[in-house]
């Protein structure tokens, strides 16, 4: 657990105090958020407001990461620990990283064209596909070694499953690794576009993405302490993933980052995160749900987002199949601001709903391990 508490503390430092700087660094530059002409008219106040923030939190992470795995190094028990990088963690950071070099080279292009159109949405989607195959196919084919590094606890364990999973891995339903290796790209296609459309105000989808990520740090440690691998462990019921402990590093390192963007990206945000963060966010949020065996679990969790983006689906096919419109605008949020609602009201209205979706989820979570101890 300290491992967990000093990464994101770390994270949270570095993204508090390395905001300013970008702020500083990406005005200079020039980088602002150009505005939609057809969007809310209130955003046009928001015009030249530094983008690519995501880069941020994103680097602060991955330097949190380095500090949780020093702080394994101090601690008593510390032979048990595999202190180098894992597979795991190869596996989230990467998806961390690269899906947001994605949305990186569409911020890049919005703000040197100087309008909100940046990457096709073809490109976009080849890049976020080819990330999901990369490493979609790592993480289904490379097990752990039955001897761990430093004598850790090996249990051949691939960081996602070739079955559909729950709040476990449902035996029954095994797709094989293609199958899987498809529902994983599915998955982080799904996941990475969710976060993007809720990104639409100041501090929402980076408040949520908060909630999301401390949802499944303490999954994954309490996975840890219920660790099948953990040959301490002796009692029945246990969980069969791989690495839970680095897990839960890497979601507490995210959300403590992601805390420390929040203090500049709050109303009135003094920079976004850009499709750079939107995309990184999803991206690592798809991650978790496949390595701590929770992919049907994420619709719960991250309820918000698939709320905003069936409102997205369902706008769509009503345009097109009758010729009129649901909401106002969409995504939803841009709804109750046409509505007359305030971006603020908005933004903790809508976390609510997201606090109720990660709670149901951990409410799930826990209540299945309680059925299966009693």
């Amino acid at each position: 657990m300290r491992a967990v508490i000093v990464a994101a503390a770390v994270a949270f430092l570095v993204s508090l105090f390395g905001t300013p700087i970008a702020i500083k660094v990406f005005t200079r530059l020039k980088a602002g958020q150009p505005i939609r002409a057809d969007g809310p008219q209130m955003h046009l106040g928001k015009r030249g407001t530094p983008t690519m923030g995501g880069v941020v939190f994103i680097v602060a992470t991955l330097i949190a990461y380095v500090a949780g795995h020093l702080a394994l190094t101090t601690l008593p028990e510390a032979q048990i620990f595999q202190v180098q990088p894992t597979v795991t963690a190869l596996v989230l950071l990467g998806l961390f990283v690269f899906c947001g070099a994605v949305g990186f080279v569409d911020d890049f292009l919005k703000v040197r064209k100087r309008n909100s159109a940046g990457l096709n949405k073809r490109g976009k989607l080849l890049g976020q596909l080819l990330v999901g195959a990369a490493f979609g196919v790592v993480a289904l084919y490379f097990p752990s070694t039955m001897t761990g590094p430093s004598g850790r606890p090996s249990n051949q364990e691939t960081v996602a499953s070739e079955t559909l999973s729950f709040i476990r891995d449902l035996d029954w339903l095994n797709l094989g690794k293609i199958g899987a290796v498809i529902l994983f790209i599915f998955v982080v296609l799904a996941s990475t576009n969710g976060v993007n459309l809720t990104d639409g105000l100041d501090g929402l989808a980076t408040g949520t993405s908060v909630m999301v990520l401390a949802t499944y740090a303490l999954i994954a440690f309490w996975q840890y302490r219920h660790w099948c691998a953990d040959p301490s462990y002796t009692a029945q019921y246990c969980y069969r993933v791989r690495d839970p402990l680095e897990i839960a590093l890497i979601a507490g390192a995210a959300a403590g980052a992601c805390v420390g963007f929040l203090w500049w990206n709050t109303s009135p945000a003094r920079i976004f995160m850009g499709d750079t963060g939107a995309l990184g966010l999803g991206g690592l949020i798809a991650g978790m749900a496949f390595s701590t065996r929770t992919v049907m679990l994420l619709p719960i969790i991250g309820g918000l987002f698939v709320i905003i983006t069936m409102s997205v689906v369902i706008q769509i096919i009503s345009f097109r199949t009758t010729g009129k419109r649901v909401f106002r605008m969409s995504p939803l949020q841009h709804h109750f601001e046409l509505a007359g609602w305030s971006e603020v009201n908005i933004v903790v209205r809508f976390w609510i709903i997201a606090g109720i979706g990660v709670a149901i989820g951990l409410g799930l979570f826990y209540g299945d391990f309680l059925t299966k101890m009693g």
